[in-house]
């Protein structure tokens, strides 16, 4: 197996202790990839994940980690959206099963023009799973 620094980051930009940027397959990678074995154990890691998922277009995921309730029918993703990184500035549990995550997500579009989407989103956990629920633009 090549090093962990020979495999692709994962999107989220998360890091280890030492301040390397995980690898796809160590970090959102699991949740994703064994969606049905490994659920997410947090909030943060929820989201980071969904974020990853918006990266790699996965409807799929999206949908199967947003909450019944709140669920979209169907997801279309932006032609030529490219991501360009997340910054993750509060996980706050709030009990058992409510949390909250802001973070700041940039892209650009397929115009070449930048946006960023500041959100603080809440999540709720059922049966031991964590799920999106909705967010606020900040």
């Amino acid at each position: 197996m090549p090093a962990a620094s020979a495999l692709p980051a994962c999107p989220c930009g998360r890091t280890d202790s030492r301040r390397r940027a995980l690898p796809y397959a160590q970090c959102c990678g699991r949740y994703i990839d064994h969606f049905a074995q490994c659920p997410a154990p947090d909030a943060e890691s929820l989201m980071r994940s969904r974020y990853t998922a918006f990266v790699r277009e996965d409807a799929a995921y999206l949908l199967a980690t947003w909450q019944a309730a709140h669920r979209p029918a169907r997801l279309d993703f932006e032609p030529g959206t490219r991501w360009l990184g997340l910054q993750v500035r509060a996980h706050l549990p709030l009990d058992e099963t409510h949390a909250e995550v802001e973070f700041v997500a940039r892209q650009r579009d397929a115009t070449g023009r930048a946006h960023r989407l500041h959100e603080r989103s809440r999540f709720l956990r059922e049966q031991g799973r964590w799920y999106y629920v909705d967010g606020k633009l900040i």
